[in-house]
């Protein structure tokens, strides 16, 4: 079941979830936490086997449409990431946000900042790859900790729990040298032999997919309030794309 055909699938069965736009917002978090409550689930917004299970069973006479490509005008939604992974719809959907270069700021990026209670980032050279994933999990997983220094790439090498590299884990890398303070952080994608795909903020100042050599990461983390991980690699081609070196 696609993002947009859960929204289907609720608006029909009467829960109001916004508009069927295939973007895991609040409205359709609040939509799957009101449906749980009715059908005596773990109410926690996220659609696990039992969720899925029963949004099945009660929409067996709803005729769900066939996924669509709905463009945002950065990339269009993308239908196969499993629904138990909201953060990484959230950091799909942001795809192609850029920083301003120059002066002056993205709105949106200072926004995330702002949702973050942090009144000192007000200038988006300031590496925001940290502030990204900050807002993907929390805006999606209400109740995860945060890193005490969400800003600082490494200091998510303490967030959740550990886990091996799969789809949507946060991975953490080191940057210049593995001495150095400095690190970078983002989403596991895909991966390849030499090469992990990265979905991350502050990749050539935007939001994109980057390859980074496999031998900078650090660690691979896990939200503890999100479904078990379920260890699914995603092994992908590289193209033509340069490993990145320095994110910042």
């Amino acid at each position: 079941m696609t993002p947009i055909q859960l929204q289907t699938t609720l608006a029909r069965l009467g829960y109001a979830c916004g508009p069927i736009d295939g973007v895991m917002g609040p409205l359709t978090r609040q939509a799957i936490k009101q449906f749980q409550a009715d059908h005596d689930l773990t109410v926690d917004g996220i659609v696990g086997a039992h969720t899925l299970s029963r949004l099945h069973h009660k929409s067996k006479q709803v005729t769900l449409p066939d996924p669509l490509e709905i463009s945002h005008g950065k990339q269009d939604v993308h239908n196969s990431i499993p629904l138990a992974l909201p953060w990484l719809h959230c950091a799909q959907h942001l795809k192609g946000t850029q920083e301003v270069g120059g002066t002056g700021s993205n709105p949106t990026i200072l926004q995330w900042a702002k949702d973050q209670e942090m009144p000192f980032y007000t200038d988006d050279d300031i590496p925001w790859c940290g502030l990204f994933v900050a807002h993907c999990i929390s805006s999606q997983l209400v109740n995860e900790p945060l890193p005490r220094a969400p800003l600082q790439a490494r200091a998510w090498g303490a967030f959740g729990q550990e886990c091996m590299p799969q789809l949507g884990a946060i991975m953490v890398f080191w940057r210049e040298s593995v001495e150095s303070h400095k690190g970078h952080v983002g989403f596991y994608w895909s991966e390849d032999d030499d090469t992990y795909h990265i979905l991350g903020g502050n990749q050539s100042n935007s939001v994109t997919v980057a390859p980074l050599a496999k031998s900078r990461l650090l660690c691979a983390r896990w939200p503890t309030t999100a479904l078990t991980a379920s260890g699914q690699v995603v092994i992908a081609q590289r193209g033509d794309d340069p490993i990145s070196q320095n994110e910042a």
